[in-house]
């Protein structure tokens, strides 16, 4: 088999990857007590999940993420932030790994990101700042842009 039909090969391998990566970060969404949005993240290295996340209030807080005018409350952890913070708590690097996320990361979370160690970031739907995206990019972390289609 030539060069070009290998890497085309491990092309079509790691999007059915990824595309299965993003479904389980979707199904973890769903854990959220967020109304107003339902943020997940998978971290994946070596091919196996080493930390999930979704976006929530820290640990001992009551569940509610929004006040009474539907804004967030400042203490509400991203997803990508819960994952990160998960994995520190583990044995297990970010060193290398792949985040699976379900929007692309603020501009906070990308520096956390990048101080784990994670090499590569696939998000599903655009956050409403590019900026993190942005910073990742400038620090060679490789982006993919993933939409995930409910027939993949």
């Amino acid at each position: 088999m030539d060069k070009n039909a290998l890497t085309y090969e491990n092309h079509v391998k790691q999007r059915r990857y990824d595309v299965a990566y993003l479904k389980m970060a979707i199904e973890w969404a769903k854990l959220s007590h967020c109304t107003r949005k339902q943020v997940g993240a998978i971290i994946v290295k070596n091919g196996m999940i080493i930390s999930d996340g979704y976006n929530g209030t820290p640990s001992g807080f009551d569940n509610c993420c929004e006040n009474e005018s539907n804004e967030t409350h400042w203490y509400v952890l991203h997803a990508e932030a819960n994952a990160i913070l998960k994995l520190a708590k583990s044995t297990n690097s970010g060193e290398g790994a792949t985040l699976y996320i379900t929007l692309s990361p603020c501009k906070d979370c990308s520096k956390l990101i990048l101080q784990s160690g994670i090499k590569r970031v696939v998000y599903m739907n655009a956050y409403k700042d590019d900026e993190g995206i942005a910073f990742l990019s400038k620090s060679d972390i490789q982006i993919t842009h993933l939409p995930v289609l409910e027939n993949e």
